[in-house]
Formats: structure tokens, sequence, C-alpha cells
């Protein structure tokens, strides 16, 4: 009887491991020219706008390397550059600090995305390919 507990216990730890250890399938993953213009960051170049359940993953790309890369939550949002900060303090840093916690989240959960803020110069714009 004890044998059976210990195969079942060890079947249900593998099965569970190989679950937690598995890779997100993307919803959709698109290429696009993409225009991220902010007074501190400026970038308009060719990139991918890939869609998970939970978060929106943004790599823009120069001359075949990844210049920025972003994962974008609802609460948060993520840099290769830096740890993740709450959408607040990433609006204060990079953008205005009067957007929403989700303001980034947003604005990339679109289909098509176009942003423009004339009095803050700041510019999103996502033109994906066909």
């Amino acid at each position: 009887m004890n044998t059976i507990k210990i195969k079942t216990s060890v079947l249900l730890f593998f099965i569970i491991f190989l679950v937690g250890c598995s890779q997100k399938q993307p919803i959709t993953s698109q290429s696009a020219t993409i225009i991220f213009k902010t007074p501190s960051l400026k970038f308009y170049d060719k990139g991918f706008v890939t869609k998970y359940d939970n978060y929106i993953h943004l790599q823009i790309f120069n001359a075949g390397h990844n210049v920025l890369d972003l994962e974008i939550y609802k609460e948060k949002i993520c840099k290769s550059t830096f740890k993740c900060m709450k959408g607040t303090a990433f609006n204060n840093k990079y953008l205005l600090n009067t957007y929403t916690n989700n303001f980034m989240y947003e604005i990339f959960n679109k289909k098509n995305v176009y942003f423009k803020d004339k009095k803050n110069k700041i510019l999103f714009k996502i033109k994906k390919d066909k």
C-alpha cells in the first residue's frame, strides 16, 4: 500500500514539475514597424509584439540587435536592463506620472496601436506587417 502512495506521489510531483516549467505559448506574435518615442526613450525600428495570456512581450531590433525588450503586465513592466517595476514607477521615469498603472498594458493590448500625446511629446505607433 505504501509503494502505491509513493509511486502516486512521485508521478504527481513529476507532472507538476513538467507543467510548472513548460514555456508559455503565445496567443499571437506579429512583426511590425514600431515607433516608441518619449522624452527619454526613442526607437523607430522593426520588432515583434507577442501577446501571452497575462502579458505582452515587446521587442525592438536595430541592425539585427535587440535594442529594447519589455514584458508589459497589467501592474508592472519588466525590461532586460532593470528589474520589474510597477507601472506607475515606469510612467514616472519614462512617460508621465498622470498615466494609470496599467497604461502601457492597455495601449499595447489593442489591435492597432496609435497613441499621441503632443503636449508631453509621447508617441507609440505599431504598424503590423502583413
